[in-house]
């Protein structure tokens, strides 16, 4: 077996002349952070969509714990472990935490669906607050019930595409806190697409870099910062 949760392989995604992806190679280990940053459209969204089955492949292949899954659509995908949250929260704003939850992991299957309901509640400090109708929620309180939505079922990958968005620096961090804690306590491995770049490089194991399609660097947090390729391109900056 491939010691890979998460493999992409010449992931290609053309449209027309277009090349959104071109050519990405990515994986990820289990329990592992991986920080993707680049400018805007440069196709960090597109990789996840990618992955994820939202987007049809032009070429390429996608690994999940060793079984291709590039034949597979999004919930197919979700079934065996690759879960996501959207830039836009997916909540349902007039149901109470607590109900939303339940709900989530009974349409994954669970068989006790209350309890895995909350134990995700209980991980991300959202227990306290399960009878609350969701739209009454602070707007970092309402992220992180997103990620618990993103969470019921036990997914092996977590696929996150600007979780702080909108955040506070005070909730950033304590979201931060909430995956890096969870990547060690659950097994679960991330992929993290994030403009907030004190977040990425503090909590990320590896680091890629995107630009037009392109990986452009990778490696760890370090190795990326002071490469001059990516400071030129990203972090405005030769110094």
């Amino acid at each position: 077996m491939s010691q890979y949760v998460l493999q992409a392989q010449d992931v290609a995604i053309h449209y027309g002349g277009v090349k959104a992806l071109d050519g990405v190679d990515m994986t990820l280990e289990k329990g592992q952070i991986r920080g993707l940053i680049g400018p805007n459209g440069a196709g960090k969204s597109t990789v996840i969509d990618a992955i994820t089955g939202r987007r049809p492949l032009t070429r390429g292949k996608v690994t999940l714990m060793g079984q291709d899954v590039s034949h597979l659509g999004a919930v197919e995908r979700r079934a065996r472990g690759l879960s996501r949250s959207f830039q836009r929260t997916s909540i349902f704003h007039g149901m109470t935490v607590r109900a939303q939850v339940e709900l989530a992991s009974y349409k994954m299957g669970m068989q006790n669906s209350a309890e895995d309901a909350e134990a995700v509640l209980r991980e991300l400090d959202l227990d306290r607050l399960g009878h609350i109708v969701a739209e009454d929620l602070g707007y970092g309180e309402q992220r992180r019930l997103d990620l618990a939505l993103a969470l019921v079922g036990r997914p092996q990958v977590l696929m996150l595409d600007e979780p702080m968005a909108g955040l506070s620096v005070k909730e950033s961090h304590d979201l931060a806190r909430h995956l890096k804690a969870l990547t060690s306590k659950w097994d679960v491995s991330v992929l993290l697409v994030e403009h907030d770049m004190d977040v990425v490089f503090g909590i990320s194991d590896v680091i890629t870099v995107f630009e037009l399609g392109r990986v452009i660097a990778q490696g760890a947090p370090a190795e990326v910062r002071a490469n001059p390729r990516v400071r030129e391109a990203y972090l405005g900056s030769t110094a």
